[in-house]
């Protein structure tokens, strides 16, 4: 991860605000929530008013001289409480002919409220440090854009290249660091790809997680977006990407690709009509795995039920004969 982006990848951190010339030549002063540096910077909102709260949506940094934070003790007070209830990501007060120290009133509410406030002992000109970080904000997106477009080119050139659903997944998996599946709209596995923890593999990813919670959603940090194109009507779904996040943590960037892998499976399945191959495809793995021993007997049943072979109530006999 980019490290001017936060932990989601949706925008920069209060930290690496404070990084960038604009508000570093102000020299700044972290006076609270110090430990809360790592929220993420939405936007940024200057402005001078005392009702400013009822202006943002959450996850701004405010600048400000002060002018509107009110003379009384009371007054401040509210003032931060009403902007930590708010969400923004920071209070960041210019010193000078308002404040030539910020008062203590302001400074213990923001403490126990966890609101990173800042001082800054040097005036900045506060447009541009406003352009200053919405360009680094915009730049951040752009690069998670880039990552999830090459994502699609390779997909792309493995498909042009003969390649099928399968090196598509295993493209996606590898990216994501997680094992991804190809469902049906009503949960029956089609297909997956990657290696689950510790290399497990992904059918008992998929028999832990999925296979018998149809109905419930993913669990939390999970991707799963419709692949479109079931049947008639603009809403219509032919089959489900879920990536599940069993080995690393999934960001933004992954849901982008994920979106991007769907529009192309969307294609393939409808004009391939790949669902029953890939389902045989995949049952056909597992009988190879089998046979050269890389499925274990305790793990062979379970694996044989996600793939929807379904055990008979009387004894086999394997037949083995020699052509040619």
């Amino acid at each position: 991860m980019d490290r001017r982006l936060d932990t989601e990848g949706t925008g920069i951190t209060v930290q690496r605000a404070l990084e960038l010339p604009g508000l570093r030549s102000g020299l700044p002063e972290i006076v609270a929530g110090g430990d809360r540096l790592g929220r993420t910077v939405r936007w940024v909102h200057a402005g001078e008013v005392p009702n400013i709260a009822s202006l943002l949506k959450g996850g701004e940094l405010l600048l400000t001289t002060g002018y509107g934070l009110g003379t009384r003790p009371a007054d401040q007070r509210a003032f931060v409480r009403t902007l930590a209830e708010r969400g923004i990501a920071a209070l960041v007060v210019e010193l000078g002919p308002r404040f030539a120290r910020l008062p203590a009133a302001l400074v213990e509410t923001a403490r126990s409220a966890g609101l990173p406030l800042v001082q800054l002992h040097r005036e900045v000109p506060f447009v541009a440090v406003t352009e200053e970080i919405h360009t680094e904000i915009v730049n951040g997106h752009y690069a998670l854009l880039q990552r999830a477009e090459e994502v699609h080119r390779r997909c792309t050139e493995a498909l042009l290249g003969g390649g099928g659903v399968p090196q598509v997944l295993g493209i996606l998996a590898d990216f994501g660091a997680n094992p991804v599946f190809l469902e049906t709209p009503d949960g029956r596995l089609l297909y997956a790809a990657g290696a689950g923890p510790e290399g497990a593999d992904p059918l008992q990813v998929w028999e832990g997680l999925r296979a018998q919670h149809k109905d419930a959603p993913p669990p939390a940090g999970s991707v799963l977006v419709d692949v479109p194109g079931g049947g008639p009507g603009p809403g219509s779904v032919r089959a489900r990407l879920v990536l599940l996040p069993v080995r690393a943590p999934l960001a933004p960037v992954h849901r982008m690709a994920v979106e991007r892998v769907a529009g192309i499976l969307s294609v393939v399945l409808m004009q391939a009509r790949q669902e029953e191959e890939l389902a045989a495809r995949g049952r056909g793995d597992f009988l190879t795995d089998l046979a050269e021993g890389r499925v274990t007997a305790e793990d062979a049943p379970a694996q044989a039920r996600v793939l929807g072979f379904r055990p008979g109530g009387s004894p086999l006999l394997p037949v083995v004969m020699r052509l040619g």
